[in-house]
């Protein structure tokens, strides 16, 4: 079996230290700018540097995720905090900016490039090109499955990065406007509002009629009359559980994934040592206890965990009740 690389969300310096009391091989931080967690704490100036210093002295690799979209303008100071880290020994970059990516390669030839999740990877035929353009790892969507997963570690030697625990995305990863249209704040410039975690109602046809003015044309009634008659629903109807794969570790090794990434750069390090410290325990070849389980589950709890893009199981993905996620006094979200 192949043992992937576990790796680990850090936000500051507080997850960083319990990232790698936990046993990550890897975390993966972002700095002041250019970070898709924007409201992160992040590692600015020398903190980078002590950062990725702190990490190498426990033999920890860091990637520096520099994974929003540029303008022109911007590239240059892109450039200048991508040649600080990687002469402070960042191990890899995670990028989404395909022009970003062709600078770090002109300027720091043998730098490792990792494609952001952003990206939205989600094909043999996305891996290989990405993997032409330079790209050593590519991290993909949370959408697949494992035969879709399979299919593309069987066809191609460029790494594969994979989410196995935390946040998904009620659109496809990387591909939702929602915050940005409803608010301004892209989730391309790390700034999603979270619109999808709101309460919304959906409004059945019938209901939509009654709302209508008398003067419908007999087509628009036609049409009217062929829509959907579900009844109404009101709550958390957009926002997904949490993803959680923890049960099939062996399995992603034996198909060949070469890391496993754990969201949450923007939660506390309570979050961050309880699901380091199960995953390390399970890739290491132990079993976990249910106290220990219930210990992960339990530290950020978003309406429940679910494995469905993964296994096919769909049916109980959504939220039914938006719960209070963080554990009173712990893990402080920005």
């Amino acid at each position: 079996m192949n043992k992937p690389e576990l790796l680990a969300p850090c936000g500051n310096a507080k997850t960083l230290k319990a990232a790698v009391q936990a046993g990550a091989d890897a975390v993966y931080l972002g700095a002041g700018k250019f970070s898709a967690r924007a409201f992160a704490g992040n590692f600015d100036g020398n903190e980078l540097d002590k950062a990725i210093e702190y990490a190498a002295a426990a033999n920890v690799k860091v990637y520096l995720a520099i994974n929003t979209l540029m303008t022109d303008r911007e590239l240059s100071d892109a450039v200048a905090l991508v040649g600080q880290a990687y002469r402070a020994g960042a191990a890899a970059f995670i990028v989404q900016d395909l022009g970003l990516a062709q600078l770090i390669k002109q300027n720091h030839p043998d730098a490792t490039l990792h494609a952001s999740t952003q990206m939205t990877a989600q094909s043999l035929e996305d891996v290989v090109t990405l993997g032409k353009l330079g790209f050593k790892r590519i991290v993909v969507a949370r959408e697949l499955s494992r035969s879709q997963i399979r299919h593309i570690t069987t066809n191609t030697d460029v790494e594969l990065e994979v989410f196995v625990h935390g946040a998904l995305c009620s659109s496809y990863s990387g591909q939702c406007l929602m915050s940005s249209f409803i608010g301004g704040r892209s989730a391309n410039r790390g700034k999603c509002a979270q619109p999808c975690r709101l309460p919304y109602k959906a409004v059945n046809a019938k209901e939509l009629d009654s709302r209508s003015t008398n003067n419908i044309t007999a087509t628009s009634k036609n049409a009217h009359q062929s829509r959907s008659t579900h009844p109404s629903k009101s709550g958390v109807l957009l926002s997904l559980k949490d993803l959680c794969l923890i049960d099939y570790i062996a399995e992603l090794g034996s198909i060949g994934v070469a890391s496993l990434k754990i969201e949450g750069r923007m939660k506390g390090e309570d979050y961050v040592k309880a699901v380091v410290e199960a995953y390390r325990h399970v890739l290491d070849g132990n079993v976990l206890s249910k106290k220990q389980k219930t210990t992960m589950l339990s530290v950020f709890n978003r309406g429940g965990y679910t494995d469905g893009y993964y296994t096919g199981n769909k049916a109980d993905m959504y939220m039914e009740t938006l719960k209070n996620p963080y554990r009173k006094g712990k893990n402080n979200a920005k």
